[in-house]
């Protein structure tokens, strides 16, 4: 997938997550069933061991990238101060195929399956060129804070 200026989206609108847990950096395409991110692996990630972005890493930005989908709902209205909390409740099935390397973009691919309510069911694969690393099937739970 081509990466063009035009059309990332500010990740930091969809997750409440900040350095050095942020494990995506753009939003490439986003609907309410699905998500594009990328995430380039850098040597000083806290998920990078001899030189590679361990299964942990990959795990991370497939939950950051699925719960976008969600997330959206709650940061619609940007700089409102929305906090949010969100789990992984269960992963059905996770299959990590290859690693990627410190220098890599990594292109993370979800799908919603089902939600009801706050939970969801959604199904992921990430990608370095086209070589797939992770596929996966994540239940997550997200929910505003109360003030």
């Amino acid at each position: 997938m081509e990466i063009r200026e035009e059309n990332i989206i500010n990740i930091h609108h969809y997750l409440p997550h900040r350095e050095p847990m942020l494990m995506a950096d753009y939003i490439l395409e986003l609907t309410k069933e699905k998500v594009v991110t990328s995430f380039e692996i850098l040597k000083d990630n806290i998920f990078v061991h001899n030189n590679h972005f361990i299964e942990a890493g990959l795990i991370e930005n497939a939950a950051q990238t699925c719960s976008s989908i969600m997330g959206q709902s709650f940061f619609e209205q940007t700089g409102t101060g929305t906090k949010v909390i969100g789990f992984i409740t269960s992963m059905k099935k996770i299959e990590v195929f290859t690693l990627p390397k410190v220098g890599d973009t990594i292109i993370s691919k979800a799908s919603l399956i089902s939600q009801f309510e706050n939970i969801c069911h959604i199904f992921c694969e990430t990608f370095v060129g086209d070589e797939l690393l992770l596929r996966a099937e994540i239940n997550l739970f997200i929910q505003q804070i109360q003030h």
